[in-house]
């Protein structure tokens, strides 16, 4: 049986990994693992976990390491996660790539791809990013559904979200480079990061991105 193929993604907010997960997890057939997917789903179902999510939520504060890393964990116990995962928005902290480390155990994480995108082109994206409140599906604002509002994909509603406001860009890219960045270090050290140029077509980088896997006989 071949090993679990786990794929880390970093880069900043706006880079695109959600997009590239998305088109990844087609292609190779496994899941994409997003934090914030995980978050909402868990708070609309109701789960333990959710409803311990909502009351942080509720009080306005942050989820903590150990609730997202339980969530996550959760997740990897799902049968479609069972051959890898591609991983978006975790981990986030230095303390998320340990636990991770942990919960994988024998079988670790096999790469960490990098999508290099210059900050000012991100906020350019991220101001103009529209997203469904219903299933997520991410739009810009010139696109059709981004102008009218509605979801091309099931009818939902097509938002500005809060954190996608000029002053929260930034407080988010400075969190970033306070909090993420130094996951690069960290799985340099481990001979996994491959770093790609962000700044191209969405098709040029998803051929970036599939030679780096082949290319360390990962797929």
């Amino acid at each position: 049986m071949a090993p679990r193929l786990i794929v880390v993604l970093l880069g900043k907010q706006g880079a695109g990994k959600g997009t590239q997960c998305a088109s990844l997890s087609q292609r190779y057939n496994i899941p994409h693992v997003s934090t914030g997917d995980i978050l909402r789903a868990a708070v609309r179902e109701g789960t333990p976990l959710g409803q311990q999510v909502k009351s942080v939520l509720d009080a306005g504060e942050l989820v903590s390491d150990d609730l997202v890393v339980a969530l996550v964990k959760e997740r990897f116990a799902q049968a479609d996660a069972a051959t890898g995962a591609l991983l978006d928005g975790f981990p986030r902290t230095l303390g998320q790539a340990t636990a991770l480390d942990v919960m994988l155990g024998d079988e670790p994480v096999s790469i960490c791809i990098n999508l290099d995108v210059p900050t000012p082109l991100v906020v350019e994206r991220l101001s103009k990013r529209r997203v469904c409140q219903e299933c997520g599906a991410i739009y810009r604002a010139d696109d059709p559904a981004g102008a009218s509002g509605t979801c091309e994909k099931c009818g939902g509603d097509v938002i500005q979200r809060a954190d996608d406001q000029p002053e929260a860009i930034r407080q988010r890219l400075d969190a970033y480079e306070r909090d993420t960045a130094p996951l690069l270090d960290y799985y340099s050290q481990k001979n996994l990061v491959v770093t790609v140029n962000g700044d191209q077509s969405v098709e040029a980088v998803g051929a970036d991105v599939a030679r780096a896997l082949s290319d360390r006989g990962l797929v």
